[in-house]
């Protein structure tokens, strides 16, 4: 019986996503349902800041379709209203707000009424099609992504469904098997984000069980992800990163190829694609990723303007490092993770989403919500609109300004998710879920806790009827001696980075509490990096923010320092108030030659011209 009911909750997550195609892979956990978590305070503000401020607010979306009509006057903008309309439905999807769906809606609308006689929803003329440079494919690709997201996550109109299907037929028409080849069309040197339409390819297959959908996505995968070497095959031997693709080894599309690439998976169970999966995800995490959990830089492939895999992790000090960290490399990055993490369950996910969300993602976000950075830098100017995108009507209109709120999107998407056994905390901000238990009872969820200022949450469990099930907590790496109590009665077998499981049978009125381990360590600089002064720095890191001295409020910000630690490098810091409006959180940081002021690194404010410094300079 009770293998009968696991399985039976396992269907319904599934369902609630996909309606039709066959899953050959069933995941191992699911976000919540629509409306089903509600964010309070931290993150909750940065969300609704960017949804009334910019989604509700700036965002130019007739401008955008319009490129549609009368074309666009650089490559690749066609991808607006795509991006667009996944943020919308995304936070749709969370917020249930009337007249974020009734903008959509009309977007949505708008952009299908573009529609060409051979069924494309293009920028390109059907004379044209499909087009090479002028980024086509993967227009076309955010067109059906942006449909997608709506008719999953909005309104399941036939229309839209309808659309969706014509225009891949019109991809299917032109490029595949005795026709021209996928790898010959794109504006990157090895055309990678032509094949990051794998995705959306899959959501139609397992909306509508289709097979000539999954046979597309085959021919896809089959073409290893652009010219060169396969690009599957690059990670599964091992490559670099930086290698992978090269001489363009773009960081955000690449992993958009492997986001459709789990999708895949789902539907195959072919266990060299779970291999590609988890090695992208071991590798990136291992080497890309820096210490606020974006990737990406110019000091290797300084052509693609610090948007390529370049070593990161161990070039993030690089002194001649001038652009890197591009947001929709780290939304990217994030959304991978979240699909690893459903599928494998594997709580270093988590650990990579944490690292990005409270540093990188916040820190690359206009105060006022209205855009992000185009890419971010820890020394030096960290915020920029710099970058590919366009003006209109004084406004920057970027990829990343498109993409970030993307990512603010899928907060509450991970935050509180579900697996067969019961409900999974994945992050601590206070907050309420409506969760199940094992038999697929309602279980309430509710976090009381100023997380991530303090170092304590309480969560109260309250299932309609008692019952013994699950409730997953992650447990975060960064806390190497987290207490965990349930009633008062103390929790055993806690491992940092890990999942704790708590079976019981749960009743009305239980709580958790849990205590972090939330010191303040001092982490010293890459050593093996290519300048060999990139070594003499080092950085403070308290639970999972990263400090940072902001010369809004300090006039010595970049002065070379000695922070004192002790023997295990933990530093004695005091947090105090803030003195800046707009500022999560302010310290005093010991050194040899006196006290520093330190912020959190998102709160640090660039936007006007100040400075900042990440990774502090050494006295030598």
């Amino acid at each position: 019986m009770k293998k009968t009911i696991t399985a039976i909750v396992a269907l319904c997550l599934c369902s609630s996503v996909f309606a039709q195609g066959e899953r050959k892979v069933v995941n191992v956990m699911e976000p919540l349902p629509s409306g089903d978590v509600k964010l309070d305070g931290y993150f909750e503000n940065d969300i609704q800041k960017s949804m009334n401020n910019w989604a509700k607010g700036v965002m130019p979306y007739d401008a955008v379709v319009e490129y549609f009509r009368t074309g666009r006057a650089q490559f690749a903008l066609g991808e607006m209203p795509g991006k667009a309309l996944r943020t919308n439905s995304l936070l749709y999807r969370y917020t249930r707000d009337a007249e974020l769906k009734a903008l959509t809606k009309d977007v949505v609308y708008s952009l299908i009424a573009t529609m060409k006689p051979n069924g494309s929803i293009s920028c390109t003329p059907v004379d044209k099609q499909p087009g090479g440079n002028d980024g086509d494919i993967w227009e076309r690709k955010y067109v059906l992504l942006g449909l997608s997201q709506y008719y999953l996550d909005v309104d399941q109109d036939p229309k839209v469904l309808d659309a969706m299907e014509k225009e891949a037929h019109s991809v299917m028409d032109q490029i595949g098997p005795g026709k021209v080849s996928i790898k010959d069309f794109g504006w990157s040197d090895n055309h990678v984000e032509s094949s990051s339409i794998l995705e959306p390819f899959m959501r139609l297959y397992f909306i509508t069980g289709k097979q000539e959908y999954l046979d597309y996505a085959a021919y896809i995968v089959d073409n290893g992800g652009g010219l060169g070497k396969n690009m599957l095959e690059a990670v599964r031997e091992g490559l670099p990163m930086y290698e992978v693709g090269a001489p363009y080894p773009k960081a955000y599309e690449m992993t958009s190829v492997w986001e459709g690439l789990v999708e895949y998976y789902r539907a195959t169970a072919d266990p060299v694609i779970l291999e590609t999966i988890v090695k992208y995800f071991n590798k990136v995490n291992d080497t890309e990723i820096t210490i606020i959990g974006n990737g990406g830089g110019d000091v290797i492939w300084p052509r693609v303007m610090g948007e390529a895999w370049c070593n990161t992790a161990t070039e993030q000090t690089n002194t001649h490092m001038s652009r890197m960290m591009e947001t929709c490399v780290g939304v990217t990055w994030i959304k991978y993770c979240s699909q690893y993490l459903r599928l494998t369950g594997d709580p270093a996910a988590v650990g990579a989403i944490e690292k990005y969300i409270y540093n990188g993602l916040l820190g690359a976000m206009k105060p006022d919500g209205k855009g992000f950075s185009y890419v971010n830098l820890l020394n030096g100017e960290k915020v920029t609109n710099h970058g590919w995108g366009t003006n209109i009507d004084g406004l920057p209109v970027t990829c990343c300004n498109l993409n970030g709120p993307t990512g603010l999107a899928y907060i509450p998407y991970v935050a509180f998710m579900q697996e067969a056994q019961g409900p999974v905390i994945n992050l601590y901000n206070a907050g309420k879920a409506e969760a199940k238990t094992a038999k697929g009872a309602k279980v309430s969820l509710s976090i009381d806790s100023e997380f991530p200022r303090c170092n304590e949450a309480k969560i109260a469990v309250n299932p309609a009827a008692a019952e013994k099930f699950t409730v997953k907590l992650y447990m975060p790496s960064w806390s190497a001696n987290t207490y965990v109590e349930v009633n008062g009665k103390a929790v055993r077998g806690i491992e940092a980075g890990k999942y704790l499981s708590i079976c019981r049978k749960w009743k009305a009125g239980d709580v958790i509490r849990v205590i972090f381990d939330m010191r303040a360590k001092l982490i010293n600089a890459p050593q093996d990096g290519r300048d060999p002064e990139g070594k003499y720095f080092q950085a403070v890191q308290w639970g999972p923010i990263v400090l940072a001295r902001d010369e809004n409020i300090d006039p010595d910000y970049n002065k070379p320092v000695q922070v004192v630690a002790d023997d295990a490098m933990e530093v004695k810091v005091t947090q105090v108030t803030p003195e800046r409006p707009g500022t999560r959180m302010q310290f005093v940081v010991p050194t040899t030659k006196g006290n520093i002021k330190m912020v959190d690194y998102s709160s640090v404010d660039c936007w006007k011209g100040s400075h900042i410094q990440t990774w502090l300079p050494m006295i030598r």
